[in-house]
C-alpha cells in the first residue's frame, strides 16, 4: 500500500480565499471543448473598446417563456399505472403524484405532506420519527377510461387535460400552492365528477416489509368531523404527541384540501388545515398568487442546449426540486414531499441530501435552500447527536434522521458512520460561496463545523510514522470496514480543517483551535491508495463493486485532489476508472458522479457517455417516466444530481476560477447560459455556437476576486458595463483575473464584437416528451 497527499497549485491566496482547495488553471485537454490556445490580453484595444453595451435577453417577457417551457412540458396519452409514470405537483410541503388507483377505474391524487411524521425517537428513524403518510384522492369517473390527454405544464405548475370514458369527458386542472391542493373538474355527455377522500393508516411506510420494533405501540385511529360551513376534516393523533389534519370542501366545479401538521400540540393542526383553506379562497385566486410565484422564479436563470430530451429533463428538475423544498422549510426526505412504499421513509445523510441540492446554486435558486436552515435551526440536536462525554464541544448526525436531524452517531474506532453531518456542511459551504453572505459563515458554517470537526479530533491519535491517523470508520455502505485511516473521513477532515482557518480568517475571529487545525492539516495521514487509485481505506482495496464514490469525496465533490495539479491526474483516472471496471452495483448516482468527475477533466463527450447510462433503460436502475427514480423505493436525489452533471458540462467554479464551457459534449455545437451563479456570487451568461463560445458576460454581486478560464482564442476585448476596458492580468493557461467591482458586470470576447443575445438554441437531437407522450 502507498499513499498521497495532495498537492495545491500556485493560485494568488487572494483568488482562492474561501474556497478550501487549490487551482489555477492547467491547460486545456487536446480534444475538448476549451482546448483553443490561451489569448493575448488587450484593456484598451479592439473592437468595439470604448462603447457600452447590453445583452439582448428574448426570454423577458411570458410568451417567450411559455413558449420554451412548453417545449420541456410532459405530456400523457395513456394512463399512468405507477407512481413514477404519472403527474407530480407540490409547494415544497404538500405533495401529489397523480396515477391509477390499483386495480380500480379510478385516479389517484396522492396527498402527502413533507412535514407529516411521526415523534418518537425510541424507535429510530425507521420508525420513530419517520414520514407518516396523509392519503389519498379518487377521482372517479361514471364510465370506463378510455383515454387522457394530460399535460404538466412546467411554466404553470399545473396539470390541465381530460379523462374521456365511455360515458363523456372529463375536463380537469389541478396545482398546489400554500399547502393547499386545488383542483377544478368538469364533466360532459354522462359524465359526472365524483370525490372521495381516503385517509391512510399513519405508520411507517417500511410496515410492508417488516415487523415495528419490540414495544412499537401503533398511532390511534383517524377520526371525522364536519365544520359549520361543511368543510370535512380528518383527524389524526399521534401516540407520541402531535396531530395530523386534512381539511377539504368541494364548491361546484372545484375541491379545495389542506394539510395541518402540529407537534407537541395535538391540537394546532386542526385550526392550520381550516386556517389554509380559508386563504386559498378558491381555484382562480389561488392560481393566480400561484403563477405570479412560478413565473418569477423561473427568470431567474436560463439555460439552453441541443438535445431535446435532455433539455426537458433539466428544466423538469428546476420544477421538481422547487416543488420539493424551500427555505426554511423541512430539508428534502428520500422521496422529497411525495411518500410512497420505501424502506427510506426519512432523511438520508451520506449521499441523498448532498446530491439533492446541488443543481439550486448553477440555477439561481439559493431560496430552495432547506439544507442550510435546516442544520442552523437544529444546532442544539446535532449536539445531542454525539455521546454524551463529546458535547462540550462536538456535533454530528447518524446515517438517517427526521426533519429535525434526530439521530446519534457512532463514536471512530467502532467502525461507526461519522463524517456525514460535515459532507453535509460542505453543501452549506456551497451555498455560502455562491451568495457570500458572511450569515451563512458566521452562523452555520464555522459553529457547526467546528463542532463536527472537534468530534474527529477527540479520536486522531499519532502513529509510529509520525502521522496522525483515525480509528476505524465506515465509509458509507461500503460492505469491509477499514481497520483505519477512511479515505472518506481524512477527505473530510482535510477540507473541515482548511474551511474552519479560512472562514475564521474570513470572520476575524483569533480561535484558539487555530494551531490544532493546522497541525493536523501538517500532520494527518496521506490518503490510503494502492496501483488502482483511491482505497476505501488503510488495507482495504475497493474490491467490489459498490455504488457510491466515497472513497473518492477528495476528488469530487470536494476537489482537494483535482485536475489542476498535473501531478495528480493519473491516480484520478485510474481510480475512477477502476471504481466503474467493478460492476454489479452501480446506482442512478453512479452514473452521474462519474459524468461529473469526468466534466472536471474537461472529457464532455466521456461525462456525457455516463451520464446518458442513467437515461438507458436496459440499465437495471434508470431513469422513469416521470424522470422521478426508484430502486428498493422512491429516491429523489439522483435525478437531481443529473442536472448537476449538465452543470459541471456547463460551468464550474470550484478552485477560485470560473470555467466557461469547460466540458461541453462535442455533439452540442450551442449552448445558452444566462445568469448561471457562480462561486464568488458571480451570475454568469455566456453563448456558445458552432462550437465556439462567442461572449461571456460576467456580473458580480458581491466583489469578490474574479478569475476566468474563458476558452476564447485570439485577441481579447474585455470591458465593463461603460464601455471601458478591464483592469486585468493574465495569470496564464487561459485563465484571466478581472477586476470587477460589485455590481458591476463585464463582457469577454474576441475578435469583432458578437451579437449579445440570449436565446433559446435550436434543437440538433430531438426526442420524446416525458411522460407517457
Amino acid at each position: 500500500m502507498t499513499s498521497q497527499q495532495e498537492s495545491r497549485s500556485p493560485v494568488p491566496r487572494r483568488a482562492v480565499l474561501g474556497t478550501a482547495l487549490g487551482g489555477a488553471a492547467a491547460a486545456a485537454l487536446p480534444g475538448t471543448a476549451h482546448a483553443e490556445q490561451p489569448s493575448a490580453v488587450v484593456r484598451s484595444a479592439g473592437a468595439g473598446a470604448g462603447r457600452a453595451w447590453k445583452l439582448r435577453d428574448t426570454m423577458t417577457t411570458d410568451g417567450a417563456w411559455d413558449r420554451f417551457l412548453r417545449g420541456q412540458d410532459l405530456l400523457w396519452t395513456r394512463l399512468p399505472t405507477l407512481w413514477h409514470e404519472g403527474p407530480f405537483l407540490g409547494d415544497g410541503l404538500l405533495g401529489s403524484m397523480v396515477y391509477q388507483e390499483p386495480g380500480a377505474n379510478q385516479i389517484r391524487f396522492t396527498v402527502q405532506h413533507g412535514r407529516v411524521q411521526d415523534h418518537r425517537p425510541e424507535f429510530g428513524s425507521g420508525w420513530g420519527t419517520c414520514r407518516l403518510p396523509v392519503g389519498h384522492l379518487t377521482l372517479e369517473p361514471a364510465g370506463t377510461i378510455t383515454a387522457v390527454d394530460w399535460r404538466l405544464s412546467l411554466w404553470n405548475a399545473e396539470l390541465t387535460g381530460t379523462v374521456t370514458t365511455t360515458a363523456g369527458t372529463l375536463t380537469l386542472s389541478a396545482l398546489i400552492h400554500d399547502e393547499v391542493f386545488a383542483a377544478r373538474v368538469r364533466a360532459d355527455g354522462g359524465e359526472r365528477v365524483t370525490w372521495t377522500f381516503h385517509p391512510e393508516e399513519a405508520v411507517s411506510p417500511r410496515h410492508i416489509s417488516e415487523a415495528p420494533p419490540a414495544g412499537y405501540t401503533a398511532n390511534p385511529p383517524w377520526t371525522t368531523r364536519t365544520a359549520d360551513d361543511g368543510t370535512e376534516q380528518v383527524l389524526q393523533s399521534l401516540t407520541g404527541g402531535g396531530q395530523t389534519a386534512t381539511a377539504y370542501r368541494r364548491t361546484g366545479h372545484e375541491l379545495l384540501l389542506g394539510v395541518g401538521h402540529s407537534s407537541p400540540s395535538g391540537t394546532a393542526a386542526e385550526a392550520d388545515s381550516l386556517r389554509n383553506l380559508r386563504r386559498a379562497a378558491s381555484y382562480g385566486a389561488l392560481r393566480r398568487r400561484h403563477t405570479r410565484w412560478w413565473h418569477e422564479f423561473y427568470r431567474k436563470s436560463f439555460v439552453s442546449f441541443p438535445d431535446q430530451r435532455l433539455q426537458s429533463f433539466h428544466w423538469i428538475q428546476l420544477y421538481k426540486v422547487a416543488s420539493a423544498s424551500r427555505a426554511g422549510g423541512p430539508v428534502m426526505a428520500t422521496s422529497g414531499p411525495w411518500l410512497e412504499p420505501t424502506p427510506w421513509p426519512a432523511v438520508w445523510w451520506n449521499l441523498n441530501v448532498q446530491l439533492e441540492y446541488w443543481l439550486i446554486h448553477g440555477f439561481n435558486h439559493p431560496e430552495l435552500d432547506s439544507l442550510a436552515t435546516t442544520l442552523r435551526q437544529n444546532q442544539e440536536q446535532l449536539i445531542a447527536n454525539v455521546p454524551a462525554a463529546y458535547r462540550a464541544d462536538s456535533a454530528g448526525i447518524g446515517r438517517s434522521s427526521d426533519m429535525f436531524t434526530d439521530r446519534g452517531v457512532g463514536r471512530p474506532g467502532t467502525g461507526a458512520e461519522t463524517g456525514d453531518l460535515t459532507w453535509a456542511l460542505h453543501n452549506v459551504w456551497l451555498s455560502y460561496r455562491h451568495s457570500m453572505d458572511k450569515s451563512l459563515l458566521r452562523d452555520t458554517i464555522y459553529p457547526v463545523l467546528r463542532r463536527a470537526i472537534n468530534y474527529y479530533l477527540h479520536f486522531l491519535t499519532p502513529g509510529s510514522d509520525g502521522r496522525l491517523h483515525l480509528p476505524s470508520t465506515l465509509s458509507p455502505e461500503y460492505p469491509v470496514v477499514p481497520p483505519q485511516d477512511t479515505n472518506y473521513d481524512l477527505a473530510l477532515i482535510r477540507w473541515g480543517c482548511r474551511t474552519l482557518l479560512e472562514s475564521a480568517e474570513l470572520l476575524g475571529i483569533d480561535d484558539e483551535l487555530r494551531p490544532r487545525w493546522q497541525e493536523v492539516l501538517a500532520r494527518l495521514t496521506p490518503y490510503p491508495v494502492d496501483d488502482n487509485g483511491f482505497m476505501i481505506g488503510a488495507d482495504t482495496p475497493y474490491a467490489q463493486s459498490h455504488r457510491h464514490y466515497s472513497h473518492l469525496l477528495m476528488v469530487y465533490p470536494l476537489h482537494l485532489v483535482n485536475w489542476d495539479q498535473p501531478e495528480s491526474r493519473d491516480l484520478i483516472s485510474k481510480s475512477v476508472a477502476h471504481w466503474h471496471a467493478l460492476t454489479g452495483a452501480h446506482r442512478g448516482y453512479s452514473y452521474t458522479g462519474a459524468a461529473s468527475m469526468y466534466a472536471m477533466t474537461g472529457d464532455g463527450d466521456t461525462a456525457l457517455t455516463y451520464l446518458r447510462k442513467f437515461f438507458d433503460p436496459t440499465t437495471r436502475y434508470p431513469c422513469r417516466a416521470n424522470t422521478h427514480y426508484t430502486e428498493a423505493g422512491p429516491v429523489i436525489e439522483t435525478p437531481l444530481s443529473a442536472s448537476q452533471s449538465l452543470h459541471d458540462m456547463f460551468c464550474q467554479s470550484w478552485g477560485g476560477v470560473i470555467r466557461v464551457f469547460p466540458a461541453v459534449p462535442s455533439a452540442w455545437a450551442d449552448v445558452t447560459l444566462h445568469d448561471f451563479r457562480t462561486q464568488g456570487a458571480f451570475l454568469v451568461s455566456a453563448v456558445r455556437k458552432a462550437g465556439k463560445t462567442r461572449f461571456i458576460r460576467i456580473r458580480s454581486l458581491a466583489g469578490e476576486p474574479l478569475a476566468l478560464r474563458h476558452g476564447l482564442g485570439g485577441t481579447l476585448t474585455v470591458l465593463l458595463d461603460d464601455g471601458t476596458p478591464a483592469r486585468t492580468h493574465d495569470l496564464g493557461d487561459g485563465t484571466l483575473a478581472i477586476d470587477l467591482p460589485k455590481g458591476r458586470e463585464v463582457l469577454v470576447h474576441s475578435g469583432a464584437r458578437p451579437d449579445l443575445v440570449v436565446a433559446p438554441v435550436s434543437v440538433s437531437e430531438p426526442g420524446p416528451a416525458w411522460g407517457l407522450p
